[in-house]
């Protein structure tokens, strides 16, 4: 029994790890260099995201926040 939980958790963690990456990679780049970095602070001052950005975001902390929960977990019942 506790052979299939921690395979269980296992397989999730992976989906949850294979998740974030995609989220990632999915996001916009920021320009490089000081001049990016502060455009960029600029664009988050001002609110300038679109909808998709602002989803990617969202779903990307829920899926850090899930992986960070179960890395604990797992590492617990181990």
């Amino acid at each position: 029994m506790f052979l299939l939980v921690s395979q269980v958790f296992m397989v999730v963690h992976f989906l949850v790890a294979v998740g974030l990456i995609a989220t990632v990679l999915l996001q916009p780049g920021r320009s490089a260099g000081i001049s990016g970095a502060i455009a960029g602070a600029g664009e988050s001052l001002f609110g300038r995201q679109s909808g998709m950005d602002e989803f990617l975001s969202r779903i990307t902390t829920y899926l850090a926040v899930a992986f960070m929960a179960l890395s604990v977990l797992i590492a617990v019942l181990l």
